[in-house]
């Protein structure tokens, strides 16, 4: 069995224009301060991290190393989340994602998009100048305004979004390949890939291509009412990427999953700093290692009430413990009589 690293911590909620938020350097020693061993990346914001630059040279990248490497701190992984959620959009949504790219694609959805796979594209070269082999994204969504049957959807309608999804994540999941890094889609509301029956539509449709994996986060489980435990047993070999961050869901007389369009504080299902939610961690990083998961347990945090920083400072001692240093050896071990294939064979009656 292996053992999971970390603490490590997403950066993307934490990144900001003053100090100690506002610089690689300096939001690496903020994090190794904390106690985090890693942080994970988002590949969008220039204040940390020049993911086109990174694409084109790995001495970039081998200083970005060294900078965090000065604190104790190390890249676990880049996230393209907001590029990836852009290489596909459902016109509904053209201009509230609008804001997720570059100006001078913005109001250009096939502009948009182009940047955004080559976004992609260029996060997993950059992943390979670094020496990482998993990256973090989002499928996007053409299917997702069509969740609910009603209007009576017509006849193949999904069938053709997941089709046009896979023709597009294709070139780039080739792409993975050739640099060896692992595409992991976090699987969450609003994505096309929302659980484990839309990641298998996916999946068949690039044709179980090795580089397609997930990104797991049980509190989009929770929101959805979906057991994020049997989930692990189910896609064990594609789970390459955790992100742990806690939930709850109290539904009323009132509201249930879909929650009355309340803001996130008034909704039945909300994100929480950990701890402070209802996910069972112990049964998550038990079979987390039972599966011999060695990647990263890195804190994404969200939560409707508590501080950031305050998240922050309880994550870090909350995910050190509750990894699972894992043994070498059986608990009973000691009782161990010895034996052989002769015994073996005596013992079955076989002689």
């Amino acid at each position: 069995m292996k053992t999971l690293k970390g603490p490590a911590i997403f950066l993307a909620q934490f990144a900001g224009d003053e100090a100690p938020f506002d610089s690689l350097s300096n939001i690496g020693r903020w994090a190794a301060s904390l106690g985090y061993k890693g942080v994970q990346i988002p590949s969008w914001d220039k204040r940390l991290f020049d993911v086109e630059k990174a694409a084109q040279s790995k001495d970039y990248c081998d200083e970005a190393k060294g900078v965090l490497a000065e604190h104790g701190v190390e890249i676990t992984e880049l996230s393209t989340h907001l590029q990836g959620q852009l290489v596909a959009v459902h016109p509904a949504y053209d201009e509230m994602f609008d804001g997720f790219a570059v100006p001078e694609v913005r109001g250009n959805p096939k502009a948009r998009q182009e940047w955004a796979v080559n976004q992609v594209k260029d996060a997993i070269r950059a992943s390979r100048h670094l020496g990482i082999g998993d990256h973090a994204t989002f499928s996007g969504a053409l299917a997702w305004p069509y969740v609910y049957p009603w209007p009576q959807r017509p006849a193949g309608l999904i069938e053709t979004a997941f089709d046009e999804l896979a023709k597009r994540w294709l070139p780039i999941l080739d792409v993975a390949e050739e640099n060896g890094v692992n595409v992991c889609y976090e699987i969450h509301p609003g994505e096309d890939l929302f659980d484990g029956v839309t990641f298998e539509m996916f999946l068949e449709r690039v044709r179980n291509h090795a580089r397609c994996n997930i990104l797991y986060d049980p509190s989009h489980f929770v929101l959805q009412q979906l057991d994020y435990l049997d989930f692990i047993d189910i896609y064990a070999d594609r789970i390459k990427m955790f992100h742990v961050k806690d939930a709850e869901f109290n539904p009323t007389g009132r509201q249930g999953v879909y929650s009355g369009y309340q803001s996130w504080v008034g909704r039945a299902g909300r994100f929480r700093s950990l701890g402070d939610g209802q996910v069972d961690f112990g049964a998550i990083f038990s079979k987390l290692a039972a599966i011999d998961f060695d990647g990263w347990a890195v804190l994404e945090w969200e939560c409707a009430l508590k501080h950031p920083e305050d998240g922050a400072r309880e994550g870090a001692d909350f995910i050190r413990n509750h990894i699972i240093r894992v043994t070498e050896k059986a608990f009973d071990d000691f009782a161990d009589g010895g034996t052989d294939e002769a015994t073996n064979r005596r013992l079955l009656g076989l002689d």
